[in-house]
């Protein structure tokens, strides 16, 4: 039997403003909370966009480079995970704050996946964290269309989770 899968993709921020006068925005009204563009959408087989493979790792880089291959990453239990066919539905980048610098994301220079276009860069300073929700447009992960590049420094290492369907 096939593993199952279901997630919830959340990008949230709840801003609070405290007005120093009772006037506020509207009379009467001397606290406003902005949450208007608050995004929560649940992945699962069935859903649209679908859900059926997970890969979770934490990439370790040899001489400050790495590549993350999508149709050969690792699950939970390091089974293996083999996204071809399947397009990115999410996916979260982290450089752990024990990082000492910088790491870079790009298509990869062999067999680059363009998921954000092939001018996708992105770098990651040691702490930061970011989460890219494609909602079905990203490409399918073929041969030809598979990796991730990774620059940074020495054996540093970036957290990985990719959300597939």
């Amino acid at each position: 039997m096939a593993d199952t899968f279901t997630a919830s993709v959340e990008l949230k921020t709840s801003v609070q403003q405290t007005f120093d006068t009772a006037a506020g925005p509207a009379a009467g009204t001397p606290k406003v909370t902005h949450a208007n563009w608050d995004f929560k959408h649940s992945l699962s087989a069935s859903s649209t966009p679908p859900f059926t493979k997970h890969a979770v790792e934490q990439k370790a880089l040899a001489a400050g480079a790495g590549t993350i291959n999508l149709s050969a990453t690792f699950g939970f239990n390091g089974e293996a995970v083999d996204g071809t066919g399947l397009k990115v539905q999410a996916m979260k980048l982290r450089n752990p704050s024990t990082n000492a610098n910088n790491i870079t994301i790009t298509p990869g220079a062999a067999n680059g996946y363009d998921f954000c276009g092939a001018a996708f860069s992105i770098t990651l300073e040691p702490g930061t964290e970011v989460l890219i929700y494609c909602l079905d447009t990203a490409p399918d992960i073929a041969a030809a269309d598979c990796t991730l590049d990774i620059a940074g420094t020495l054996v540093q290492v970036l957290d990985f989770e990719c959300l597939m369907g």
